[in-house]
């Protein structure tokens, strides 16, 4: 049930997670889904990042360039567009909001 609850969350906020991990230059699918399992979200499944990706590239957040390696295959690089930045400034605050709104009410009924 806890494993559905926070999977549940994180489908809420992946999209601004994913952007967030593009701040510091552009990355590939296999390195997005180590930081944001290293920031303690667990696996994200290429069935669940690649699809965000691309909703993300739609949206013309993110643009994304096919480079061929010398060795193994070849990786699609992501960076963030302007909008892509944007986006990313405004959804981060009003998601500190929702999140401040939550804590608020679930601390208030700590002591009831």
């Amino acid at each position: 049930m806890a494993a559905d609850r926070r999977s549940s969350w994180l489908k809420g906020v992946l999209d601004l997670l994913v952007l967030s991990c593009l701040t510091g230059g552009e990355s590939y699918g296999y390195e997005i889904s180590k930081a944001l399992a290293g920031a303690g979200l667990g696996e994200i499944k290429g069935g669940t990042l690649y699809p965000v990706l691309n909703r993300l590239e739609e949206a013309e957040l993110v643009v994304g360039e096919f480079r061929a390696t010398g060795r193994g295959p070849g990786r699609r690089y992501y960076r963030l567009t302007d909008e892509g930045r944007r986006r990313l400034a405004t959804e981060s605050g009003n998601w500190l909001e929702f999140h401040t709104t939550v804590r608020n009410m679930l601390s208030s009924t700590e002591g009831a």
